[in-house]
């Protein structure tokens, strides 16, 4: 049985491994981004149809990394409105991609 994400982060004092502390930087001292910010800005930039961002946003994390950042801001998006809408967080998934209720 694998680790589970709460376990991972419990056991990595909260963090991932594709997280930065705010202010960390790189060699070369450029801001490095974290894997949340990299999804926020990687699906804020799907959603506005903004392939700069889109690929700015790739840029700066591992592609498994934006794949989990990407994963745990749906799930934090659909637990927050299934809580609004009163209504399972399946419901509102299936809504979401036009499915049929189950």
């Amino acid at each position: 049985m694998g680790v589970t994400r709460a376990q991972a982060r419990q056991r990595d004092g909260g963090r991932t491994g594709g997280e930065r502390v705010e202010g960390e930087r790189r060699s070369g001292g450029k801001r490095t981004h974290n894997l949340f910010e990299a999804a926020a800005a990687y699906v804020s930039g799907c959603a506005d149809d903004d392939q700069d961002r889109i690929d700015e946003a790739a840029g700066w994390v591992s592609p498994e990394a934006l794949s989990f950042g990407v994963n745990e801001l749906a799930c934090r998006a659909v637990i927050a409105l299934a809580r609004e809408r009163d209504e399972s967080p399946r419901t509102v998934a299936r809504a979401l991609l036009g499915l049929p209720p189950a």
